[in-house]
């Protein structure tokens, strides 16, 4: 009797668990797949566990996939770059900057091949540097370019997506690309880095890249929203606490390097090219509130005058959800 006592309550515990299991939300949630602390707290599925949603992560390769997937309505929450993200605003894509994924710095830099010819800036001209068009890397190429006292028609620009220009370097298509990892790596073993993005962000073309919502969205899911961002922003606390442990052998880097295809060799070192901000400290002045929606300007009116875009607003304040990570770091 005790016997069909329990399996009966064990079949009961299952069938809820399948339920409960069935009733979540699907949510398909867009990434880069970057080497970041975030990796770790994905594989583990804490923000399944925050959140109640059955996430399915999606990776894309560069930010102007992640604006038509937020335009169709295919996903409402993804990693999104600053660059890619005036041109979205700029667009009139519905979506809200609500977090900071991180600051880039050297992480994306612009790698030359060696014997290519290229010491200086200035040695870009006439040679061929691939980036994908569109990109905070794209950005910070063409401020690159302009510190070199060089035209955009000087460099021939060849419009690459990560893989693509692995792949172009391999065959000695390319004399230099802008690009961020893990791609990066790659080019470093035959070439050598030139200038990064914390250069490039010095000569007033700042980089990030951010975490966008659908505003509607964020309105019908406010708890579970400050549940996904309090998740994030401990996924980087457990890094920025403890960088010296995060080692090649550890656990948690041999975690991301499974979840991205980096090595783990090279992850430390990856880490150490991104800024990590906790939340805390991005509700500031000198983050999200005012300065994310003035980064955005400024970077539409330069892709404006570059001629990438054709218009840009006035204002990007509408761009910037305040309220969601406030409730998160309180």
């Amino acid at each position: 009797m005790n016997k069909i006592v329990t399996f009966v309550m064990a079949a009961a515990v299952m069938m809820v668990g399948a339920i409960s299991t069935a009733s979540a939300e699907k949510i398909i949630i867009g990434q880069f797949g970057n080497p970041t602390p975030m990796q770790v707290a994905k594989a583990e599925k804490k923000f399944s566990k925050a959140t109640g949603w059955d996430i399915e992560w999606r990776k894309f390769s560069s930010g102007t996939d992640v604006i038509a997937a937020m335009a169709s309505g295919d996903i409402k929450i993804a990693e999104l770059g600053s660059s890619p993200l005036a041109i979205g605003a700029s667009q009139g894509i519905d979506l809200q900057l609500f977090m900071m994924a991180q600051v880039i710095g050297e992480a994306e830099s612009l790698i030359v091949r060696n014997g290519s010819g290229i010491k200086t800036l200035a040695d870009m001209k006439g040679k061929k540097i691939a980036v994908p068009i569109g990109s905070t890397a794209h950005f910070s190429l063409m401020g690159a370019i302009n510190k070199a006292g060089l035209k955009e028609s000087d460099v021939n620009i060849i419009n690459m997506k990560p893989d693509q220009i692995a792949a172009a370097w391999e065959q000695k298509a390319i004399d230099g690309a802008f690009i961020w990892q893990p791609v990066q790596s790659k080019l470093l073993k035959s070439g050598k880095l030139l200038v990064g993005a914390d250069k490039t962000a010095a000569w007033g073309y700042p980089t990030f890249d951010g975490w966008v919502v659908n505003k509607d969205f964020a309105a019908k899911n406010q708890a579970k929203m400050v549940a996904f961002i309090k998740t994030m922003d401990a996924a980087n606390a457990a890094y920025l606490n403890n960088k010296s442990a995060w080692t090649s052998s550890s656990a948690e880097v041999k975690t991301i390097a499974a979840q991205t295809g980096a090595g783990a060799d090279q992850i430390p070192n990856i880490l150490k090219g991104f800024q990590f901000l906790p939340i805390k400290e991005q509700i500031g002045t000198t983050w999200l509130d005012g300065s994310a929606a003035k980064a955005m300007k400024s970077t539409a009116d330069f892709l404006k005058a570059a001629g990438k875009i054709n218009s840009a607003a006035d204002n990007y304040d509408a761009f910037v959800n305040l309220d969601l990570p406030k409730m998160a770091a309180k």
